[in-house]
C-alpha cells in the first residue's frame, strides 16, 4: 500500500508544502520563509499540514526537500570564509576567468568578483601533466607552511584544486589528509570530486562555490534532518538536485553546489509530466514566485539539460557575467521578477522592476509587516487581480491602502501619473521583462516561442500568464491543479538519481573499447554506492554519454551511447551518432576531420514514482456566475467587470468565458478578455485564445 508523501520547497519569499495522500489527493500550505531560521520555518509548515491532515509522522512514506539557500548564499555572499589551495603559479586562474569581455563596448564592465580573494588563493608546489603523470611531486611543507595563514584569516572552508587533478587526484587527496590531520575543524572540498573534468577555470569555480556554501548547507541539512527525526518521522529524507534527481542528505551536504537550482528543477519536472499528460509536445514552462521567474523550454516532454550554470549574473541575460558551476542542471533562464520585485524610477524616468525583492521580510507594502516599497504584489492588488482576504489562503490579509500609498510615492508622484496608471505601467514592465527573457532564451536554444503551450505555475504566474502569453503570441496556457505550489508537487515526481562524470581524452580513430568499459565500470560503481542505499534492490536505469567534438573545436556535444566490448562496434556507433547530431545542430558535417572525446558521464536513475492520471478530456458545460470584481483591463485602460469563480466549484468539463478570475487557495488565475477557460478531466485549467478576439498587444 502506498504511503503519504511530503514535499517542501523553500523560496525567497514563501515556503511551500505539499502532502500527497495515498489516494493521490493533496493538502497544501504556503507560509512566509523564515530566513533567520529556515529549518524552524520548514518544520512549522510541515507540522501545520500534518495536523490538518491528521497523519502521524510514522505513517509518512517519504520527504523531499528543495531549497534556495545555496543560491542565496552565493548571490548575497553569505557563505563561509573560504581559501583555495591550488597549483603554484595558477592562483589567478579564478580571477582571469575566460579572459574575454561578455559586454564588448562597456568600458566600465562589472566582472563577477571571485568568492575567494587573492590573498586566500594559496599556492602549493606540485604538478601533474594532462594524462595524470606526476611532473613535480607534492611538497608537503608547502602545505603545512600555509596553516598559520589559514588560522590568522579564520578560514572555515578550503577548496583544493590542482592542475589536471581530474586525471589523477592523488595530490588533492594527500593535501586533504594533511589538512584533516592538522586542522580537523576545516570543511574540505576536492575539485576532483566535485567537478572531475577538464577546463581549469570552471573546475576551480565549482569547487570554490561548493566550499563556500558547504558549512552553511551542511549545518542546515543536518539540523533539519535531526529535527525531522525528533518529531517522529522515520521515512527517507531526500533533497532535489538541480538536475531533477533525488539526493540523500549525506550527498547533498557533501556536494551542496548540486542544490543550486533545486527549486526550479521541480517546476520543470512538473511541467514535463503535465505536458505528457496533455500531449503537449512543445511547451514553455513559466514559474513565477515571490522573488524570481523561471522560464524553460520543453520539447517532446523533456526539458533540455546542461552541464554548466552561471550563478549571480551581473548583466541580465549576459553569458559569462556570472560565476560558472559545472553541475548537471536543467537549462532555463531565471530573472528577478516575482511578487516581491521592487518598483523604482531610474534617472531617465523609466519604471524599473527588480531585481531587488522585498522577499518575506519585510515583504511588499501590502503585507503590513514593515515593508514600504511598492512591489509586483502591490500592483496586482491595486489592479484588482488579487482578492485581499484570499491571498495565501487567507493567511496574509493584504492592505490595499498601503499598496496604493507605496505605488503613489514610488512611481505615480515621480512621473505625474494616476496611481492606477502607475500600477499598470509597473505590471507591464514586469511582464515585458519576462517576455524579453523568454525570447532571448529561445534564441539561445535555436527555438521558437510562438506555437508553444505555456505551463504556468507558482504563486504569481497564473496572475500574469495570460498577459505574458499575449505578448509572446501564445494561444494556449495550462495552469496545473494546485499551481501555487507547483515546484513542490514536481519534487514528488522525481526519481532517485546521480550522475558521475570523468574526463578521459580519446581520439575516436584510436578508441580503446576496454578502457571505455573500465571507465564505465568505475563510474557505475561510484554511482551505485550513492543510489543503492536509497533504492535497495529496485531496478535502475543507466544512461551513458560521450562529450565529443571535431579536433580543435572549443565545445563538445553530448552523444548518448551503450557500452560494448567490440571496439569497431563502439567506434562506429559513436561516429554515426556524432555525425547525425552535429548535422542536426549545424546543418553539415566536416569530412575527414578527426573526432575526439573529452569527457564521459554515467547517470544512474531509479524508477519514477507511479503517477496514474486520467486522460485530458474536454467538455462543453458552460459556467456562469453573478459574482464579479472590478479588474483593470489593459486594452480599455480602465476597470471592468471580471466574473469571479471558486476553483473548487468548477468540476471537470466546465467552460467559462473571459474576462474572469478563478480563485484558488494558493493563487488566482487571471483569464483576460482575450481568453476562455476549460477545466480538464485531470483537474488542470486550460486557457485558450478566443477565436473572435481582435485585440492587439
Amino acid at each position: 500500500m502506498n504511503k503519504p508523501r511530503l514535499a517542501v520547497d523553500i523560496g525567497g519569499t514563501f515556503t511551500d508544502v505539499v502532502l500527497e495522500m495515498a489516494d493521490g489527493s493533496r493538502r497544501t500550505t504556503k507560509t512566509l520563509t523564515t530566513h533567520h531560521a529556515p529549518a524552524q520555518g520548514v518544520l512549522s509548515a510541515i507540522q501545520e499540514v500534518m495536523r490538518a491532515s491528521e497523519i502521524s509522522p510514522e505513517n509518512l512514506g517519504m520527504i523531499v526537500h528543495g531549497t534556495t539557500l545555496a543560491t542565496n548564499a552565493l548571490i548575497e555572499r553569505r557563505g563561509a570564509k573560504t581559501a583555495l589551495l591550488t597549483t603554484q603559479g595558477h592562483r589567478d586562474s579564478l580571477e582571469m576567468a575566460y579572459e574575454n569581455r561578455f559586454e564588448q563596448y562597456d568600458i566600465n564592465i562589472d566582472r563577477p568578483q571571485p568568492l575567494v580573494p587573492r590573498w586566500l588563493r594559496l599556492p602549493v608546489r606540485e604538478r601533474m601533466d594532462k594524462d595524470g603523470n606526476i611532473l613535480v611531486p607534492l611538497d608537503e611543507k608547502s602545505v603545512t607552511d600555509l596553516l598559520p595563514t589559514l588560522d590568522s584569516e579564520e578560514v572555515q572552508s578550503v577548496a583544493i584544486g590542482f592542475l589536471h587533478a581530474y586525471a589523477n587526484r592523488t595530490h588533492e587527496e594527500q593535501v586533504a589528509d594533511l589538512l584533516a590531520h592538522h586542522r580537523p575543524h576545516l570543511s574540505l572540498t576536492l575539485a576532483s570530486e566535485v567537478a572531475p573534468e577538464i577546463r581549469e577555470y570552471e573546475r576551480l569555480s565549482t569547487a570554490v562555490a561548493n566550499a563556500y556554501v558547504r558549512p552553511l548547507l551542511a549545518d542546515y541539512l543536518h539540523d533539519l534532518s535531526s529535527q525531522i527525526t525528533a518529531y517522529g518521522f522515520t521515512c527517507p529524507f531526500y533533497l532535489i538536485s538541480s538536475g531533477a534527481g533525488l539526493l540523500t542528505v549525506e550527498i547533498a551536504a557533501r556536494f551542496p553546489i548540486r542544490l543550486v537550482e533545486s527549486g526550479p528543477a521541480g517546476g520543470a519536472i512538473l511541467a514535463s509530466s503535465i505536458a505528457r499528460e496533455c500531449e503537449a509536445r512543445s511547451v514553455i514552462s513559466y514559474d513565477m514566485g515571490g522573488t524570481t521567474a523561471k522560464l524553460c523550454l520543453i520539447d517532446a516532454y523533456e526539458p533540455k539539460t546542461s552541464r554548466t550554470f552561471e550563478v549571480d549574473r551581473s548583466y541580465r541575460f549576459k553569458k559569462g557575467s556570472g560565476l560558472p558551476v559545472r553541475i548537471p542542471v536543467i537549462e532555463m533562464v531565471e530573472i528577478g521578477a516575482g511578487g516581491g520585485s521592487i518598483a523604482s524610477v531610474d534617472k531617465l524616468n523609466r519604471i524599473q522592476a527588480g531585481p531587488e525583492s522585498a522577499g518575506s521580510e519585510p515583504g511588499p507594502a501590502a503585507y503590513n509587516k514593515g515593508g514600504s516599497s511598492a512591489t509586483t504584489t502591490d500592483a496586482d492588488l491595486v489592479l484588482g487581480k488579487i482578492v485581499p482576504d484570499r491571498f495565501a489562503d487567507g493567511k496574509i490579509r493584504l492592505n490595499e491602502q498601503a499598496a496604493l500609498d507605496a505605488l503613489s510615492r514610488d512611481i505615480a508622484e515621480k512621473l505625474d501619473l494616476q496611481v492606477m496608471q502607475a500600477a499598470f505601467g509597473f505590471s507591464e514592465v514586469v511582464d515585458e521583462n519576462m517576455s524579453n527573457a523568454a525570447r532571448a532564451h529561445a534564441v539561445e536554444q535555436g527555438a521558437d516561442i510562438t506555437g508553444r503551450t505555456m505551463m504556468a505555475f507558482g504563486g504569481a504566474a497564473p496572475l500574469h500568464a495570460a498577459r505574458l502569453a499575449e505578448k509572446l503570441g501564445i494561444e494556449e496556457i495550462i495552469v496545473p491543479a494546485d499551481a501555487g505550489v507547483g515546484s513542490a508537487i514536481g519534487f514528488l515526481l522525481a526519481p532517485v538519481s546521480y550522475e558521475v562524470v570523468r574526463s578521459r581524452y580519446m581520439l575516436l580513430d584510436a578508441l580503446n573499447a576496454k578502457d571505455v568499459e573500465q571507465l564505465v565500470q568505475d563510474m557505475r560503481r561510484e554511482a551505485r554506492e550513492i543510489v543503492a542505499p536509497a533504492l535497495g534492490s529496485e531496478k535502475v536505469e543507466e544512461n551513458c554519454t560521450a562529450f565529443m567534438r571535431y579536433a580543435g573545436q572549443g565545445h563538445e556535444i553530448a552523444i548518448p551511447f551503450s557500452p560494448v566490448n567490440d571496439v569497431e562496434a563502439l567506434g562506429g556507433n559513436l561516429r554515426s551518432a556524432f555525425s547525425s547530431q552535429y548535422k542536426h545542430l549545424f546543418g553539415r558535417t566536416i569530412p575527414d576531420m578527426p573526432v575526439e572525446i573529452l569527457t564521459w558521464s554515467l547517470a544512474m536513475t531509479g524508477p519514477k514514482p507511479n503517477q496514474e492520471m486520467p486522460p485530458a478530456l474536454f467538455s462543453t458545460h458552460k459556467v456562469t456566475t453573478q459574482i464579479s470584481r472590478q479588474v483593470f483591463d489593459p486594452y480599455k485602460e480602465k476597470m471592468i467587470s471580471y466574473s469571479l469563480h471558486e476553483r473548487t466549484d468548477l468540476p471537470p468539463g466546465s467552460i467559462l468565458s473571459g474576462p474572469a478570475l478563478i480563485l484558488e487557495s494558493q493563487t488566482t488565475i487571471v483569464v483576460t478578455s482575450t481568453f476562455d477557460a476549460r477545466i480538464l478531466q485531470n483537474g488542470h485549467v486550460l486557457l485558450y485564445k478566443k477565436v473572435t478576439d481582435t485585440h492587439e498587444v
